[in-house]
């Protein structure tokens, strides 16, 4: 973790770290010379300084005491919420009235608090009675109320830890969202699915129309890598008698025309919702938006054979020209034939088959995994490759869940959890 960035403000073992009780700073005391000689062991004192200023601001105080008086004050925090409102409003180039701007500021705490819950209820589900919000907590939108509460001796340390990490996750939805708008990421985003229906998916089938199939898979007991593949129909589905080692995988397929010929392909376009890209920056220790906005489109295909794969990248190139705009591919990698991937990702696995690149066009640029059926399947299925324990690896290997979930506030280490939630995963992989 960087001591200069945002996230520096969690750490339970720094100088920010959230007390039993709020911090008392009056001057020439005590505790405020301990705290600036924790600041100076930390190299931290012109962060500090920078934040106080911050809070000083955006409260519209000049001392800390000046905040107890807001506390007590509910007039003059009823008017600190407004300008603060105002000021939040053209930091984040939010256009529109008061109400607007109160309206987008509210999504940004729904966002906060949505990485949280998809936190509970996906990747540490086992463990959502330890790591449950604070209800105040969980209701209280307003910044300039979350920034009270820290400063709020009634509140406990919990609530109060929460009330900050929910600060902070707010202040990167914000930016995320800032981000968004600036690069028309909405507008891009149509673009590119007016691209796929005009010139790569078959004019034979109407938009959204799918065939419906079945991959009937073997798979190693060992490794729980696919060994044998079918295709089969809906009506074969139904007979299939389920057995260890054997998944039964629905996929909703379109086609594209290749030399003459209809090849199915299964889609799956990626449009990160916010509180993904919030974790994403989480993960990478990133301040920055564009970290999080700029791979924002994607597209998976699976298709049934690696020549499969060659034809829909040679049909997306031709698709494009043809759309009036030339596609060149960046950062290909493919490891369908052989060879480990080689990620600078946290949690990724090297023994992850597929083919990958970055496809500029048309004023964009988005990912493409294409797999085929048996690739598909490992992704899905493996052991050490599957998705869902490299999402389990990423939020663990990246410190974010102790980070977000700090030993001394909730009564766990979750930092240890890690295998017993790859464990858990992996059952429910396998046996379901």
């Amino acid at each position: 973790m960087n001591k200069d960035n945002i996230f520096s403000l969690l750490d339970r073992t720094g100088p920010f770290a959230t007390g039993d009780h709020p911090p008392a700073l009056a001057p020439f005391s005590s505790e405020a010379r301990l705290f600036a000689r924790g600041l100076d062991e930390a190299d931290m004192a012109t962060r500090y300084r920078i934040l106080r200023n911050q809070i000083f601001e955006f409260l519209d105080v000049r001392s800390f005491r000046e905040i107890q008086a807001i506390i007590a004050d509910p007039a003059r925090r009823k008017l600190v919420n407004e300008r603060a409102y105002r000021l939040l409003g053209n930091m984040f180039g939010i256009e529109g009235n008061a109400r607007e701007v109160i309206l987008r500021v509210n999504t940004y705490s729904r966002t906060a608090d949505g990485v949280i819950n998809y936190l509970k209820g996906k990747v540490l589900a086992n463990y959502a009675s330890y790591i449950e919000m604070t209800n105040e907590i969980d209701s209280c939108k307003s910044p300039v109320d979350l920034m009270l509460i820290l400063f709020d001796d009634r509140y406990h340390k919990k609530a109060r830890f929460e009330a900050k990490r929910k600060l902070i996750l707010m202040s990167l939805a914000a930016s995320i969202d800032q981000r968004e708008r600036e690069t028309e990421v909405e507008g891009k985003f149509g673009q590119f699915l007016d691209f796929l229906n005009e010139h790569v998916w078959s004019k034979k089938n109407r938009i959204g129309e799918l065939e419906i199939v079945y991959l009937l898979s073997d798979h190693d007991p060992e490794t729980f890598a696919c060994t044998k593949v079918s295709i089969i129909s809906r009506e074969q589905a139904r007979t299939i008698k389920s057995k260890a080692n054997q998944k039964l995988t629905l996929i909703k397929r379109r086609r594209f025309q290749a030399n003459g010929a209809e090849v199915p392909i299964y889609v799956s376009i990626r449009k990160k919702q916010s509180e993904a890209k919030v974790l994403k920056l989480l993960r990478k220790g990133e301040e920055n938006p564009a970290v999080a906005v700029d791979d924002e489109l994607g597209l998976m295909g699976v298709v049934d054979s690696v020549a499969e794969v060659k034809a829909f990248q040679k049909h997306l190139t031709q698709s494009a020209t043809r759309a009036g705009s030339l596609m060149t591919l960046e950062e290909v990698t493919d490891t369908l034939s052989g060879g480990g991937h080689q990620s600078g990702s946290i949690g990724s696995s090297a023994k992850t088959q597929m083919f990958k690149f970055f496809a500029r066009m048309g004023g964009m640029r988005v990912e493409f995994i294409v797999h085929t059926n048996r690739s598909y399947l490992n992704y899905m299925y493996e052991r050490e490759v599957s998705h869902d324990e490299y999402e389990v690896k990423r939020i663990f290997d990246s410190g974010v869940a102790e980070l977000l979930f700090p030993q001394d506030i909730y009564e766990i280490d979750i930092a240890e959890k890690k295998e017993a939630v790859i464990r858990w995963f992996r059952k429910r992989i396998e046996e379901f």
